[in-house]
């Protein structure tokens, strides 16, 4: 497919202007505080995971330009929420395809709505499928906790299996996805929660405290034993026994 578009991109003229590349996203609002909500935990939870790696791009309702004529008002789509990897981890105002290499997501997950249920199971699933080439595609509904995946395999895509816990395989991430107290969350290939930053913080500060009253408790033993120690060697002297020399 990218060979095609290049292919079509040599029959232009040359007297054709193209735009820059830097092209800013043109993606409308997300339908619900609880879309966007579901769209930073996943931007966050990944980011924070993958905070030493750099060859990636995680975002969330931008823009993705695609265009074989290098157009800015043709061919595009804001899924939202895509991953692309082996690519350069920078800020960007948009996805352009043919300034990324010829590049498109390894990851796509649409946030369900009325609105937009139909396409994400139709037209964006053809899309990402036939155009994207993209191996691993998700959606996901808030309300009714909808939870559907699919990894391309020979140029269609097949649905993913759930394992006893209700999670899916994303093969490109090497991770699993599940539904988490209502949200859409990141698990490890062992099935542990990826938490966000803010509860890998509490994790922490939970474990020093558990740390600081072990070691209070330990000293309020040492110093228990102590006590019993001279209690014991003062009776003994009592006794006229020397203590030391037992």
């Amino acid at each position: 497919m990218i060979a095609q578009d290049l292919e079509q991109t040599k029959d232009i003229s040359p007297d054709v202007i193209f735009p820059p590349s830097d092209l800013y996203s043109d993606e409308p609002p997300v339908e619900t505080e609880l879309h966007l909500r579901q769209i930073i935990l996943l931007l966050q939870c990944l980011e924070w995971l993958w905070k030493d790696r750099n060859d990636f791009y995680a975002a969330g309702n931008l823009t993705i330009y695609y265009s074989p004529n290098q157009k800015k008002n043709e061919n595009l789509r804001g899924p939202d929420f895509f991953v692309v990897l082996g690519t350069e981890r920078k800020t960007r105002k948009s996805w352009v395809v043919w300034d990324e290499d010829g590049k498109y997501p390894n990851v796509i997950i649409e946030i369900l709505s009325p609105s937009t249920a139909n396409s994400d199971r139709v037209t964006k699933k053809e899309l990402y499928q036939n155009t994207f080439r993209t191996p691993d595609y998700f959606w996901f509904d808030p309300y009714t906790l909808e939870f559907v995946g699919f990894h391309l395999v020979d140029n269609k895509y097949q649905p993913l299996e759930p394992n006893e816990k209700g999670y899916l395989w994303s093969e490109q991430l090497g991770l699993y996805l599940g539904v988490h107290e209502g949200l859409l969350r990141y698990f490890t290939p062992q099935g542990e929660l990826v938490p966000r930053p803010e509860e890998t913080a509490t994790a922490a500060d939970e474990r020093a405290a558990a740390a600081n009253e072990r070691a209070e408790l330990e000293a309020q033993r040492a110093a228990a034993a102590d006590k019993r120690a001279k209690r014991l060697a003062a009776k003994l002297r009592e006794l006229n026994i020397d203590p030391e020399k037992i």
